[in-house]
């Protein structure tokens, strides 16, 4: 058995693993970057060592700085987790030559199934049905338009190296194809190092539904379930269960045959995941295998009993594989939830800054609960990597239980410093479309089409203020101003885009009154313990959590945060909206620039484009004008904030009724 073991990755994953080879006895070595030198991860490992700058290409992409930490404290095996350096196959080679063991399958596997071209090639013929499509090596612009003429829009356009959903995008007309060929192939490119691409059919009201395969280097293949994975926002997983509400018996029989079919094919050795997209038809076609443990793992191991993670160490160890097909058990339904530090109301616009208050431990009582966080209050999210924070696992007895269970342990776990898709994944998980089980991978741009982007997002009412009124008044030793007779505290609170007058009214000593924007709210009965605040509304007995960063109280309520500002009256007005300066929206790359000076744009033109945390953010132009000066350069590194360029506007068209006649 493995004695000693690096951990190539960061975050919840490096935890989880982290996790399993201790109680295996075995130690542990986590690697981490200038951004993570005092990360969760870090300080749950037996030895860290700093393998580079923030940037994931000079630190996680690293393989030489990996290898060389590994031969420097000893490690016998390198565990990747999933991401970065996951499914390099180069990698895989270079701890082999280095005498280490990769914890993963043989590197001829990994190019196997990392070139999607290949690989469909493959599934062909093994028997395993393909979506439709074109895979060539004729890459030129104008073969691939033809290709997608000859297909038929709405297409695909997936990068033919990686996944993630990174270099993937949706096409729906043969005007909108030359722009998108043009992204994908960046963003494709900037990931992993080949910006060649394939074209899919797209397969519309689709389900994508997976299966969970291992394998040994004793021929040994087993299945374990299905598990859907149809809740997604920009291609990436959001919720993830297991079995599929939508697979039948017939249909998670003909998958398991084929996943462990497609396993065979290369030669598979450890955990490994062929994915299949199901269209309204109920056929079901070949997706892609990720050759690696996937980030839903966790529910195949609630309802199977089986530490994946463990098997992954013992496979690659030589051993066997633990179990015999006909002796895995399935019992019950868990569900995942994935909690991102974005914001939904935003274009799940990812979320940097500071956890001020989570508590992802699992209490006492809870039933049929996992999480599996990467980061701690104090931790800082930053905007080098993938904004999950955590993933919250639920399993009960049947999907309903394990539904509830999940929404209620979203509930009980707020987080402030930023904002999360908390409460989306709240209003998601109760809502009936997702209840009854017919959701596809459209489902959440669907939801946000229909009108329903507030999902996740509280409506702010008077008596939300009032109570954040109540417990800046109250303070944080629980105990009201003493006064002899009436006292009134006035605040200004912000809270999102609203703005309220709260005055807390206090006769000796007691809460008498509160008023918002001059209206009495019935709010009464309010106590403060720690960072829990208990109040009667509107005859109801409630209690939310609170928590105070210097002018800005975080307040959760019913599963919901909320940030409110008090107003420092000395401080100087926030300065005025300036549509001549185009700045940075959020820390990331500058991955392109549509203009240089002297150029003329419109309302709407793209100016540039910035990646953050696997999203890339075009900026626009809000006035019409011509490009003053351009301060920052392609492929650099930028603040939020950062000026990027300024604009000379035009002269402002009259409205219709002053125009000479």
């Amino acid at each position: 058995m493995i004695a000693r073991l690096l951990i190539a990755n960061r975050g919840e994953i490096a935890c989880r693993i982290a996790a399993t080879a201790r109680r295996m006895g075995i130690a542990t070595v986590a690697v981490y970057s200038d951004a993570d030198r005092a990360a969760l991860h870090v300080r749950q490992a037996d030895e860290a060592v700093r393998i580079g700058g923030a940037q994931a290409s000079l630190s996680y992409l690293d393989g030489d700085a990996v290898i060389s930490a590994a031969r420097a404290t000893g490690a016998e095996a390198i565990h990747p987790g999933y991401g970065f350096l996951s499914e390099n196959a180069d990698f895989a080679e270079a701890c082999q030559a280095a005498g280490l063991v990769f914890v993963g399958p043989p590197p001829e596997a990994i190019r196997a199934m990392g070139d999607k071209a290949r690989a469909k090639a493959i599934m062909v013929e093994a028997g395993v049905p393909v979506v439709p499509g074109y895979d060539g090596a004729d890459q030129s612009a104008e073969r691939l338009a033809a290709a997608a003429g000859d297909i038929g829009f709405p297409v695909l356009i997936k990068a033919a190296a990686g996944g993630g959903g990174r270099g993937m995008r949706r096409v729906d007309r043969a005007e909108a194809f030359d722009a998108a060929l043009e992204s994908a192939r960046r963003e494709a490119e900037a990931a992993f190092g080949d910006g060649r691409v394939l074209l899919e059919k797209l397969v519309t009201e689709a389900r994508h539904v997976e299966v969970q395969v291992f394998a040994d280097a004793h021929g040994n293949v087993v299945h374990m379930g299905e598990r859907d994975c149809s809740v997604q926002r920009r291609h990436q997983k959001v919720v993830e269960e297991t079995p599929s509400p939508f697979v039948d018996a017939a249909m998670g029989a003909a998958m398991a045959v084929e996943a462990v079919a497609a396993a065979r094919a290369v030669n598979y050795v450890g955990a490994g995941t062929v994915e299949f997209i199901v269209g309204a038809d109920r056929q079901h076609h070949f997706l892609e295998m990720n050759t690696r443990l996937q980030v839903e793992h966790p529910v195949t191991e609630m309802v199977t009993g089986i530490d994946l993670v463990e098997w992954q160490l013992r496979v690659a160890a030589g051993e066997s594989l633990p179990l015999r097909e006909e002796d895995i058990d399935f019992c019950g339904h868990a569900i995942e939830a994935r909690l991102y530090a974005e914001d939904p109301a935003d274009g799940f616009r990812p979320q940097t800054g500071e956890v001020l208050f989570w508590q992802p431990q699992v209490k006492t009582g809870e039933t049929g609960i996992r999480i599996d966080s990467g980061v701690a209050a104090g931790d800082r999210v930053s905007p080098h990597y993938d904004p999950m924070i955590a993933k919250l696992v639920a399993h009960g007895r049947n999907r309903d239980e394990a539904i509830d269970r999940l929404v209620r342990a979203l509930r009980a776990r707020p987080l402030f410093g930023l904002t999360t898709n908390r409460g989306f994944l709240i209003d998601l998980l109760e809502g009936a479309d997702f209840r009854q089980g017919g959701v596809t991978t459209g489902f959440i741009d669907d939801l946000l089409g229909s009108g329903r982007a507030a999902m996740g997002a509280q409506a702010l009412q008077d008596w939300h203020f009032a109570l954040a009124g109540a417990v800046l008044a109250l303070g944080v030793d629980g105990d009201w101003f003493r006064s002899s007779g009436i006292a009134a505290c006035p605040l200004t609170l912000i809270c999102g885009d609203e703005t309220r007058v709260v005055v807390v009214e206090v006769a000796r000593g007691l809460l008498s009154r509160i008023r918002v924007d001059g209206d009495a709210v019935a709010l009464t009965e309010i106590a403060l313990h720690g960072q829990e605040v208990r109040y009667v509304h509107a005859g109801t007995p409630a209690r939310a959590i609170v928590s105070l960063a210097g002018r800005t109280l975080w307040l959760d309520v019913d599963g919901h945060s909320l940030a409110f500002r008090e107003t420092d009256p000395l401080a100087a007005p926030p300065p005025v909206a300036d549509a001549s300066r185009v700045t940075a929206p959020v820390t990331g790359l500058l991955r392109s620039l549509a203009v240089v000076a002297g150029d003329t744009v419109e309302p709407g033109d793209t100016l540039a484009v910035i990646e953050a945390m696997k999203m890339e953010t075009a900026l626009a132009a809000t006035v019409a004008g011509t490009v003053r000066a351009v301060h920052r350069g392609e492929g650099e590194q930028v603040g939020a904030g950062d000026l990027l360029i300024e604009l000379d506007p035009g002269p402002e068209d009259p409205a219709d009724g002053d125009r000479p006649g």
